[in-house]
């Protein structure tokens, strides 16, 4: 078994700088609220992606698919912006997403970011998954693709700062949409922040080292996707801890 959330950031924002401190703040809470493993979907295009990946092999034993960060499985990934709106979370090898981020340096501004087309064609045939971030955000939707377009995914987020936003009933929403679609929906804290984690998780029959893994498990439907009755707040003191971090950390 694998308590697992399959969104999460290692910085506060975009804009600040990675910190290994900071990052072992975060892993530390992760394990504190009873997770096994996260994904580390940092945005393709945060301040120093690579950067941040450097730091981490230097610190930490890399194998299969993820870093070992005092017993927490921390899988490798990043979130991409799509032109026509909306998130994608690429969960895969790190060397893969080395290749893929340096793929995307030209779609890395507002104006410029690669069709979801094309990154589904540039990551198809890799051993990847692949899930739509908070698809029916308004801000940032998945609701206007086709269901076709949509199935090359391999599931869809049930985003925990969306369950806070609009409330419970966006985890049915979410469930719904993906049913109709033919994909599963698995849970996502979205944490940029430590307190975040445990908010929403999911628990798998069996434990994964690989992307391909995580995705077999998903896509036979051999896990569950849980809310805390606490995920308001967390999630509330998490934003209000993240704006008054940001007003003392570097930003460039």
């Amino acid at each position: 078994m694998m308590n697992l959330d399959l969104h999460t950031h290692g910085k506060l924002s975009k804009k600040t700088h990675f910190s290994l401190d900071y990052f072992a703040a975060m892993t530390a809470e992760a394990i504190e609220n009873g997770l096994n493993a996260i994904a580390l979907t940092e945005h393709f295009n945060t301040l120093n992606y690579t950067d941040m990946l450097d730091q981490l092999d230097a610190a930490f034993a890399y194998q299969d698919d993820y870093y070992d960060v005092d017993g927490l499985k921390v899988f490798t990934g990043m979130e991409v912006d799509v032109a026509e709106r909306g998130h994608i979370l690429i969960i895969g090898n790190r060397l893969y997403l080395r290749d893929l981020r340096q793929q995307l340096e030209p779609y890395s501004e507002k104006g410029s970011f690669i069709p979801f087309s094309e990154l589904m064609d540039r990551t198809e045939d890799a051993p990847v998954l692949r899930i739509g971030a908070h698809p029916m955000r308004e801000s940032n939707p998945l609701t206007q693709y086709a269901a076709e377009q949509l199935l090359r995914l391999h599931a869809l987020d049930i985003n925990a700062k969306d369950l806070y936003q609009y409330g419970p009933g966006m985890a049915d929403q979410v469930r719904q949409l993906a049913a109709e679609i033919g994909l599963p929906a698995c849970a996502g804290s979205d944490s940029h922040q430590p307190l975040q984690f445990g908010s929403v998780w999911n628990v798998l029959e069996r434990e994964c080292r690989t992307a391909a893994e995580l995705r077999e498990e998903l896509q036979s439907g051999r896990y569950s996707a849980e809310i805390s009755p606490c995920l308001s707040v967390k999630v509330k003191a998490a934003q209000m801890m993240k704006e008054l971090l940001k007003k003392t950390m570097t930003v460039e």
